[in-house]
């Protein structure tokens, strides 16, 4: 398995190039799905991100697969490219999810947090009113400490959470479009 920026096809194209005997290497072996639903194999696929991560944004992809045995496959390569781009779709949907519940996580939280720092506040500035002794100002501190703290984890998801799931899915959105090539190893041979 090899990556490499092909310069002589298309400019824009940054080429991923990947060598398996048979296209099943491809594929996940236990998975009972149709072919063009089927998932890639853990190892090609984390192959195929962590290339595609490696490159620049502006670039398209280009999957070219070297296959040792092509006659030992009986799908033609425009159903290849197919399962392969539904595989990176679907993906590209889950990571979709995944940052819809984790933002609605974050507006409850938000809900919760906010709540929290007004009560928190209220009380404390209701203890104020009993003095200043020094049990009053560690009560007065920690309970806006403590108000303050609760506004974590909604902070957290708005700020540093969800910018590394709205990448992966933009990764896989842009994997599901992009081209597949197969080729017999050594040779040019079908494109999509």
């Amino acid at each position: 398995m090899q990556m490499d920026t092909n310069e002589s096809a298309t400019p824009a194209y940054a080429q991923i190039q990947l060598e398996l005997k048979n296209i099943n290497q491809l594929f996940h072996s236990m998975d009972p799905s149709p072919f063009r639903e089927k998932d890639l194999d853990l190892n090609a696929e984390e192959f195929i991100v962590s290339w595609a991560r490696e490159l620049p944004d502006s670039d398209k992809f280009q999957l070219k697969i070297h296959l040792t045995d092509l006659s030992a496959s009986s799908r033609d390569s425009r159903e290849i490219g197919e399962a392969v781009r539904n595989y990176f779709n679907y993906r590209a949907d889950q990571y979709a999810l995944r940052k819809r519940e984790l933002l609605r996580e974050g507006w409850q939280n938000l809900g919760i947090g906010l709540s929290f720092l007004a009560t928190c506040l209220f009380i404390a500035r209701s203890l104020l009113q009993f003095g200043n002794s020094a049990l009053i100002a560690i009560a007065h501190e920690s309970l806006i400490i403590g108000g303050w703290v609760a506004m974590w984890r909604p902070m957290q998801i708005f700020l540093y959470d969800r910018w590394p799931i709205s990448r992966m899915q933009t990764l896989y959105q842009r994997l599901g479009n992009m081209d597949v090539i197969v080729v017999k190893k050594d040779s040019e041979s079908s494109s999509l």
